[in-house]
């Protein structure tokens, strides 16, 4: 990924931190036909001192037979994204010297991958990430694996196999006007609030805080 430093997030807590925030990411691998992306649910994991990303897929899904354990592989999550106007900068009428551009955060994970094809991982990962997200919703009783039948809820695990990432590195790219003066970013991310756009405006703003 293209990096200039001035859009360069590298603060671990803050990857961490957006990761959990937007876990839906895009896991791309390089199988036996070429690049392959699939798009999923993760859940972070450090529990045990290792830095992981759990997921699963369904067992018709062919990537759990082509990858090899320790394969390399990249999540990409993406938080938030939107169109800059020139309009949208003070200093446009006084130079004329603007662009639009296309704001955005972006977390790049890289790791290792190995495939779970064992009920009692694929249990665990499926209650995880149904408790994560189904506190979420802000239900009164939020669901359970429990609320089901339990043959049902075993016929469901045996269609779907487990993906475990080993995490070696992670980028964080927040392109989020940082190139421009106060006046221009400020102005820029106040036009996209008014507009209800509040995911980058807020990021933006943060940045001049």
């Amino acid at each position: 990924m293209y990096l200039p430093s001035h859009f360069e997030e590298s603060r671990d807590e803050v990857l961490l931190r957006t990761i959990e925030a937007y876990p839906f990411g895009a896991l791309v691998l390089n199988g036996p036909e070429g690049l392959d992306a699939n798009h999923m649910p993760f859940l972070l994991d450090e529990a045990d001192g290792d830095r992981k990303l759990l997921a699963h897929v369904a067992r018709a899904n062919p990537l759990w037979q082509e990858a090899r354990d320790g394969d390399e592989a990249l999540v990409i999550f993406r938080a938030g994204d939107a169109y800059i106007s020139p309009n949208w900068y003070p200093s446009k009428p006084e130079t004329h010297r603007q662009v639009p551009t296309w704001n955005y955060r972006v977390v790049h994970v890289h790791g290792r991958i190995r495939i779970h094809d064992d009920e009692r991982f694929l249990r665990g990962v499926v209650a995880r990430l149904t408790r994560t997200h189904e506190q979420r919703t802000g239900a009164e009783k939020p669901w359970k694996m429990t609320d089901s039948p339990p043959e049902f809820i075993d016929g469901m695990l045996a269609n779907i196999v487990g993906i475990e990432i080993e995490v070696t590195r992670m980028i964080g790219k927040w392109k989020l006007n940082q190139n421009k003066d106060e006046r221009d970013r400020r102005g820029s991310a106040e036009a996209l609030r008014e507009r209800g756009e509040q995911e980058i405006s807020g990021a933006m703003l943060d940045t001049l805080d």
